[in-house]
């Protein structure tokens, strides 16, 4: 398989900058040299817009054009459920790799089943909290027989429903169907974020490692991890790791929990998190405030979610329609509701993320949005501030990261983007 016969690397960057740019164009140049010439027919699977920070665009970006146009080029962004890459955005991240080269994921139409992990198997790696076979589905063109080449590129970082995202994930979520998508986040919510978030062997990574080895052999496929943050929105790439094989991951997965972890001395009474108006339009997306931050903010503290952006719930008129109905009202209610909730047991991708999208009361989550309405935000269980109101006294563009002290002596935690990383109180563990 031509994976196999690419060069393998683990990049890493020298010092606080990162990898540079010519120097990731190096490595790809060297990743690529032994097939490049062989290769007809190439698809590239990067994250979409909501993983901007990742710099997936400019690997893109390089790989398009060291291998077009004497190589068919296609790009098929990893949705999972998310709505597709617009054209403004495409621009920002791919820049002038021509939009018609986008083919569209459409998670409950254009999948393929191919197998499923069995139900003894789930059973064992969750500690019997699931014991059903999950289903697998993959994007129809992963299985076009016409691809020499599918390389999958992507961040490693902390992940709520699977503890380190990337990897097998940007195939099997990302370009997956509604069966592993609702049995994955499923399962990682059963099992608790706080269990896996940050960590490498977590269930559904388990299940993910299963069904990369029995369920996709046919595919030629390789990897392009990388592990970056974005101090002032600048992204610094601080490792890139190229090769088929899991060791790959797990190189990045350490590097990740260096760069993309914070560990706290003690609990935040107050988190003010903002979300970028152009990359988060929905708490689905959204709420990765409330799970990066779950485990360092004290019982009885507050997060503060600036959303200028936000303007619905969920990502599909479904799912936005089942968040307006049920809300974030807790783990116990939501397993209470699946018993008598067939429309809930239907997408429980959906229910997962009204478990993850609650602190159980633990604290007390507000959101200050422009576009949703003080009805609307409260109706699913948050409290509410208009978003010009809570800007003016937490103007992100006068607060640092980290610790601030207002005029006032109120003191509060400021996190600029909840995407690239995750914050823990050490006591919690």
């Amino acid at each position: 398989m031509l994976e196999q016969k690419m060069n393998t690397l683990a990049l890493y960057g020298q010092d606080e900058q990162g990898i540079g740019g010519e120097a990731i164009r190096d490595a790809l140049e060297l990743a690529l040299q032994p097939v490049k010439d062989s290769l007809h027919k190439v698809l590239i699977v990067p994250p979409d817009f909501t993983r901007f920070h990742s710099n997936a665009g400019l690997i893109t970006q390089l790989l398009y054009h060291m291998l077009s146009p004497a190589c068919r080029v296609d790009i098929l962004p990893a949705l999972g459920t998310h709505v597709p890459v617009s054209r403004d955005q495409w621009q920002v991240m791919f820049g002038d790799i021509p939009y018609e080269k986008m083919l569209v994921h459409r998670w409950r139409e254009d999948v393929v089943p191919i197998g499923e992990v069995p139900a003894g198997f789930v059973e064992e790696v969750s500690e019997g909290l699931v014991t059903e076979a999950i289903p697998f589905a993959v994007n129809r063109h992963l299985l076009d027989p016409g691809y020499d080449l599918v390389l999958s590129v992507g961040q490693v970082v902390p992940h709520e429903v699977i503890g380190m995202a990337n990897h097998s994930k940007n195939i099997f979520v990302g370009c997956g169907g509604p069966g592993i998508i609702n049995a994955t986040h499923m399962l990682g919510a059963v099992y608790g974020m706080e269990r896996l978030m940050g960590r490498d062997h977590s269930p559904v990574r388990k299940v993910l490692d299963y069904a990369a080895e029995h369920l996709i052999q046919g595919i030629p496929l390789n990897y392009i991890l990388t592990v970056t943050d974005a101090p002032g929105g600048v992204i610094r790439t601080h490792g890139l790791f190229i090769g088929p094989r899991r060791c790959y991951f797990e190189q990045a997965v350490a590097l990740a929990q260096e760069k993309n972890m914070t560990w706290l001395d003690n609990p935040l009474k107050k988190a003010v998190v903002y979300l970028d108006g152009q990359e988060f339009t929905s708490t689905w997306l959204g709420n990765k405030a409330i799970y990066r931050t779950r485990m360092a903010i004290a019982d009885g503290g507050e997060l503060l979610v600036l959303a200028p952006g936000v303007d619905k719930f969920g990502e599909d008129e479904a799912v936005d329609g089942l968040i307006r109905k049920y809300g974030y009202r807790g783990r116990e209610y939501v397993i209470d509701t699946l018993k008598h909730a067939p429309d809930l047991r239907q997408n429980l991708s959906a229910a997962a993320h009204l478990i993850h999208g609650s602190s159980d009361g633990r604290f007390k989550v507000t959101y200050a949005t422009r576009h949703l309405s003080r009805e609307e935000v409260e109706g699913v269980g948050f409290s509410y501030l208009p978003y010009e109101e809570a800007a003016a006294r937490y103007s992100p563009a006068a607060m640092k990261d980290g610790p601030n002290t207002l005029e006032d002596g109120e003191e509060v935690y400021y996190i600029p983007n909840p995407a690239l990383g995750l914050w823990i109180d050490k006591n919690r563990i």
